[in-house]
């Protein structure tokens, strides 16, 4: 919508307080705009990053029905991780039951609590073992669930025993003691690894199966928002239209000296200008033949509405074109000087022959 202002002829017989309300209706509509402005930018970064530039016609066409799945697909989605979590208890219950026995052991004592370096004179530990490991450490980290899989439990309880073997001499008896149980706790593993392979990759299918439906649920969500963006767009551009009726409405009629200036500004347009101009006109009235190489515009018989229309598209369009003239350089010279002169020569006699190559007008 065109701007307002109490000073403008256009306008001058608006009251004050029907001004304010024009303004404030911009105002409102603006702010809405810059609204939807951000949200159109998220939903086409969105459709970039995917590497389209809409939902495609399939999935819009079944967006309700898809709608009605999301909220079924969070419920299994939330079924599933409770599943997970009992089938994982179930798994860290079983190992828990190896770790028991592995530490109920007779020879378990020497790894129940962290090599005592100092007391040991083990001056070189900690250049030989990388990451020290005991046994009581992962009691306590079990207990307090500082594990996320069965698999991380029996790797640090197997880091305990390959750091003894590792640091000790084979006649140890330390070393002894660590390949002893080591191999009770591979053999232990072994049986419950199955069950362990299983449930990983059903852990694996399910997050996979999650991703797609959190893509699925994405793709519904932004077509959706593609849908209301649309006719919330369309709703405004609607009310804006009214809106620049009634303002219109409000007008003073214009007289016939406008008139006659209009008609000769007319011809002043650009070839592309005129061509804009005149399907305002088609617009409000739809048996004016736009297209037509050789047009009959009577302003005469044109409604205020698409008369102060074309006013404010003529007045815009010939600032435009004054301004490019006018940043043409300077180096031009006298061809600057005599092409600004026939522009100023009357619009019948230099205008019009620049029309005729792509449409004739005629001011009846």
């Amino acid at each position: 919508m065109e701007p307002m202002s109490s000073s403008n002829p256009d306008s001058r017989s608006l009251g004050a307080v029907e001004v304010e309300g024009f303004q404030t209706s911009v105002n409102e509509i603006s702010a809405k705009v810059n609204t939807l402005e951000k949200r159109v930018n998220e939903v086409e970064h969105y459709y970039l990053r995917k590497g389209s530039l809409q939902p495609t016609t399939s999935k819009e066409k079944d967006r309700d029905k898809h709608f009605n799945t999301i909220k079924k697909q969070q419920q299994d989605a939330a079924r599933r991780e409770a599943a997970a979590a009992k089938r994982m208890r179930d798994l860290l219950n079983k190992f828990s039951a190896i770790f028991k026995q592995i530490a109920q052991h007779k020879w378990s004592w020497p790894f129940m609590s962290p090599v005592d370096v100092e007391s040991l004179g083990l001056h070189d530990y900690y250049q030989v073992i990388e990451k020290p490991m005991d046994l009581g450490t992962v009691q306590s980290k079990m207990e307090t669930g500082g594990y996320k899989s069965v698999r991380e439990i029996y790797a640090d309880v197997r880091l305990v025993f390959k750091n003894a073997i590792k640091y000790n001499d084979d006649k140890d008896d330390v070393h002894v003691m660590a390949q002893t149980l080591l191999e009770k706790l591979e053999e232990k593993w072994l049986q419950l690894l199955p069950k362990v392979v299983e449930e990983e990759k059903r852990q694996a299918d399910e997050e996979a199966q999650a991703q797609v439906d959190m893509k699925h649920a994405e793709e519904v969500a932004y077509a959706s928002m593609a849908k209301d963006l649309s006719s919330e767009l369309f709703e405004i551009d609607k009310y804006l239209k009214d809106l620049k009726k009634v303002v219109v409405q409000k007008c003073r009629k214009m007289s016939f000296d406008d008139k006659r200036r209009l008609g000769t500004a007319l011809t002043q347009l650009s070839p592309e200008d005129l061509s804009k101009a005149l399907d305002i006109v088609a617009q409000d009235n739809p048996e004016f033949q736009a297209t037509a190489q050789e047009v009959d515009l009577d302003i005469d018989t044109q409604s205020d509405y698409t008369l102060w229309r074309l006013k404010v598209f003529v007045k815009d369009a010939l600032k435009v074109k004054a301004q490019a003239a006018a940043q043409i350089p300077e180096a031009m010279g006298g061809n600057k000087v005599a092409t600004s002169k026939r522009n100023r020569e009357p619009s019948d006699a230099v205008a019009k022959p620049a029309v005729k190559r792509t449409k004739k007008i005629s001011t009846m």
